[in-house]
């Protein structure tokens, strides 16, 4: 089965990466989901909540203050102004 490889980064520091089954956002023009074979995309990332479903573990929550994201051959790189992860989750692989 097909799988993301995710990034996610904020201006100054190093949120999370990792293999991951979809990464639903919010854009400047409303929602999407991402799953592997995603067209590729460069969409402008709005305020709010960044939700994804690893291939291991829980889904992650990361809270985000705008940036932009890109998809391109089942790789997500988010670049976020600043990004918290939520709850008890910790950093991914890098």
């Amino acid at each position: 089965m097909a799988e993301l490889e995710v990034e996610i980064v904020a201006a100054d520091h190093f949120v999370w990466s990792g293999a991951a089954k979809m990464v639903k956002a919010r854009t400047s023009d409303g929602e999407i989901g991402i799953l592997p074979g995603h067209s590729p995309l460069l969409a402008i990332l709005a305020e709010g909540e960044l939700a994804i479903q690893p291939v291991s573990g829980d889904r992650i929550a990361v809270e985000v203050d705008g940036g932009f994201f890109s998809v391109d051959n089942n790789r997500v790189v988010i670049v976020a102004d600043n990004a918290q992860l939520g709850g008890s989750v910790t950093a991914g692989i890098r």
